[in-house]
């Protein structure tokens, strides 16, 4: 059997939608999947490691890596950049791993124009009251922040149109079980198949 390419997946929802976990979840259950590790210039938070949830740069660094063009999409997010390197993801592609991009719907736009073969997924909660309660209960924040982000979940929202499919995070098992049968669907396309069985499909065809 043939090394298979992987194949690359982006994952866009607005804040509280249930995204990170969701993306959590589907590592822990396959070793051949693996999330993106973006590159930012913001200080990283309690808990976070360098390489591991982001790889954090200086803003001279990553400027420079935006001049030799090393990024497949970036984006300035207030005082911040935040970008996605074009090497580690082919290098993970090329290994036959199947690569996730969590990133908003600015970066999926970009790199729709560069890649052609990539799925795209949205993640909608299941209604804007449980959206709220969700900000809520993480207790992180104050009213009127979470009033901010539900307006950005909102805009957000609004290009929900621009993705392959949409998955509705109602209940958590099912989501996931969704988005498990878009990977497979993807995994078993014509142009998967032809490539991972060409011994065998010659064979058949002698």
């Amino acid at each position: 059997m043939a090394q298979t390419r992987g194949n690359l997946f982006i994952l866009s929802a607005p804040s509280g939608a249930g995204k990170s976990s969701l993306i959590s979840a589907l590592l822990n259950k396959h070793s051949d999947m693996k999330v993106s590790v973006s590159h930012t210039t913001r200080s990283p938070r309690p808990g976070e490691e360098n390489g591991v949830h982001y790889h954090f740069v200086s803003v001279e660094e990553f400027k420079a890596l935006i001049e030799k063009n090393d990024f497949f999409e970036w984006a300035q997010v207030f005082d911040n950049y935040y970008g996605t390197s074009k090497q580690a993801i082919e290098t993970q592609l090329a290994a036959g791993i199947d690569v996730f991009l969590d990133i908003d719907w600015q970066g999926a736009q970009q790199i729709r124009k560069l890649v052609e073969d990539v799925e795209t997924i949205f993640i909608l909660p299941p209604s804007k009251e449980e959206l709220e309660s969700r900000l809520t209960n993480r207790g992180q924040d104050s009213s009127e922040v979470i009033a901010g982000r539900m307006a950005k979940a909102q805009s957000e929202t609004s290009h929900y149109n621009e993705y392959d499919y949409v998955v509705v995070n109602d209940d958590f098992d099912t989501a996931l079980a969704e988005i498990e049968t878009i990977v497979m669907a993807k995994r078993l396309s014509l142009k998967s198949q032809a490539q991972r069985h060409q011994t065998l499909l010659d064979n058949l065809l002698k």
